[in-house]
């Protein structure tokens, strides 16, 4: 039997909202699919980025687990992961009990994940809150993640909204979606809350620029809604979806196989009346490429960033990352190379965002 983790929790019950309830209906459901493209070749299919140590020095899941075991208890802490990582999981120097694992028969896309995630959490808990949590994410410091997800539990029991984490664009970024904020809403605590306006996908540089100015929030990608609540607007705004419901009643894998694939954003909640935002105030950012790496490392005075055994001489601007000997580069600037067992990438540094499409034809 797997064991849980050793965490020192601070749990929502000591803010105001959950003062007044326990938080026994608080659940934390973490994404932890996907393969990472852009960080290969170090993320591969049979090892994705969020089990490398790329913030710090324990894998992105494991410090994701140890965030949500903060605002929930350890027992209320669930993985959603496709079958293929289940061993790589397991294997983890940090484990945790079996039940911690939600395995998704078929990978469907994060609207089917969800609602299956929000179908089993209401059948266990009857009008609990869900916090959605993605396995990849940067977040310091963590008693202004814990503030901003109270405020956002508060929003969504008291107004049954489905409520997006957003943060504040510090910089000009199109690899983002951004949300519009619309009439703000009054909440107990300090934090800044509103209703959405508006969705708008990854922008290019000029309407980047634009949305920095006027106000617009990144899309984190974290949210926070009742489980009914969510239930209910998948079946208004994804009948599709919604459809398939009840085969969960017969298995996850009934329904996994006649699901539809798709994300929650564009099918549930850019369709629906019933959304809200909440301003994050802690420090937020997703690690999704090797660009993201060289903003969250130290770099050298020459503004190298170096992950391993690596070395740069007359050289600047480089990101290496080497688990697999040393990498030495000379008299060059602007590269990004990669050195693994299985692989050894070299590329330009602005062609990071064109990695995606590499490994895709270089799958076949």
């Amino acid at each position: 039997m797997l064991s849980h983790p050793q965490t020192d929790r601070n749990y929502l019950a000591e803010s105001k909202v959950s003062s007044k309830r326990s938080d026994d209906d608080l659940f934390v459901v973490i994404l932890a699919g996907g393969i990472g493209s852009r960080f290969w070749p170090a993320s591969t299919p049979d090892r994705p980025k969020q089990l490398l140590a790329l913030a710090t020095d324990s894998p992105l899941v494991v410090d994701t687990f140890r965030r949500g075991a903060e605002i929930v208890p350890v027992n209320q802490v669930r993985l959603l992961a496709n079958a293929r990582l289940t061993a790589a999981f397991q294997a983890l120097p940090e484990q945790w009990e079996d039940d911690v694992y939600w395995i998704e028969p078929r990978a469907r896309g994060t609207c089917p994940a969800l609602a299956w995630a929000a179908w089993s959490i209401e059948r266990e808990c009857p009008g609990a809150v869900m916090i959605s949590l993605h396995s990849d994410h940067l977040i310091e410091p963590l008693a202004d993640f814990q503030r901003t997800i109270s405020a956002a539990v508060e929003l969504a029991r008291n107004k049954e909204l489905l409520v997006c984490i957003g943060a504040m664009p510090d910089r000009i970024e199109t690899g983002y979606g951004y949300i519009q904020p619309g009439e703000s809403i009054a909440l107990e605590s300090e934090i800044a809350a509103s209703t959405v306006s508006a969705f708008h996908e990854k922008p290019n540089a000029a309407n980047a620029e634009r949305y920095l100015q006027e106000g617009y929030l990144w899309n984190t990608g974290m949210f926070v809604w009742k489980a009914s609540t969510f239930l209910n607007e998948v079946r208004v705004n994804a009948p599709e979806i919604g459809a398939c419901l009840p085969l969960l009643e017969e298995s996850p894998e009934a329904f996994f196989d006649a699901v539809p694939e798709g994300p929650v954003d564009t099918m549930v909640l850019e369709r629906s009346t019933c959304v809200g935002v909440v301003q994050a105030s802690f420090s937020w950012d997703d690690m999704g490429s090797w660009e993201s790496l060289a903003r969250n490392r130290a770099p050298d005075e020459d503004h190298n960033v170096v992950v391993g055994d690596g070395t740069v001489r007359e050289g600047s601007s480089n990101i290496v990352f080497s688990e697999a000997g040393q990498v030495v580069l000379f008299g060059v600037d602007n590269l990004v190379v990669v050195h693994t067992d299985e692989a050894t990438l070299v590329m330009p540094r602005d062609r990071a965002s064109d990695l995606k499409t590499l490994f895709k034809k270089l799958e076949g």
